[in-house]
């Protein structure tokens, strides 16, 4: 015979283990559905394998043009500094060849005295072909005369003067010529500048 305390016992561990399995059956169920919603989501949120290629390809093709336009550029630098290279190739020995003309231009000046010397009518010749020479390398003389619009860009003052005929600010002699080749100045002319009422009586007074 079992005693009573026993089978109390037995009573009481059953319900517990009835609803420990009840409490695990209504739980499962709950899990998994999360689980598949979870999954759905997950699904959802992946982007479209089509989408995906169209922005890869999109993409490409942007770099692409960028790499493009970048050839297109450096092809068309390459070609201007290439243009400059014949065009100004020169410079340096043409800024060099200037002293030398100055001191032709000084004998020319001394030689006008006879024209019709032999002298002058030879050195009249080698300038001439100085010109041509000047021009075949596409080299200018600057404008500056007496008179003349003072350009800062062109021409470089070296100092004022008082004039009763050349309006202030404007070129009173030109001290040495001044030379460019094409767009860029190989040297500026320098020339005397008219002072003005002003400037004349400040430096008279000082």
């Amino acid at each position: 015979m079992q005693k009573p305390n026993e089978e109390n016992a037995q009573n009481t561990d059953e319900p517990i283990a009835e609803e420990n399995e009840a409490t695990s059956a209504e739980d499962t169920p709950q899990e998994e559905v999360t689980e598949d919603s979870d999954a759905q989501e997950e699904s959802e949120e992946e982007v479209d394998p089509w989408e995906a290629l169209e922005m890869e390809v999109a993409k490409w093709k942007d770099q692409a043009i960028r790499s493009a336009a970048e050839l297109d550029n450096y092809r068309k630098r390459m070609a201007r500094e290439k243009l400059d290279a014949v065009r100004y190739g020169n410079q340096s020995l043409l800024e060099e060849l200037l002293p030398v003309l100055d001191n032709f231009d000084m004998g020319m000046q001394a030689a006008a005295q006879e024209e019709g010397s032999m002298l002058y009518m030879g050195m009249n010749m080698v300038q001439k072909q100085l010109g041509e020479f000047l021009s075949s390398q596409n080299v200018e003389e600057i404008t500056a005369t007496a008179g003349g619009e003072f350009d800062p860009n062109l021409h470089e003052a070296l100092s004022q003067e008082p004039s009763d005929k050349i309006e202030a600010g404007n070129i009173v002699r030109v001290m040495r010529k001044g030379y460019r080749i094409g767009e860029r100045l190989l040297r500026p002319a320098n020339v005397v500048v008219a002072a003005s009422a002003e400037e004349s009586e400040s430096s008279e007074s000082e």
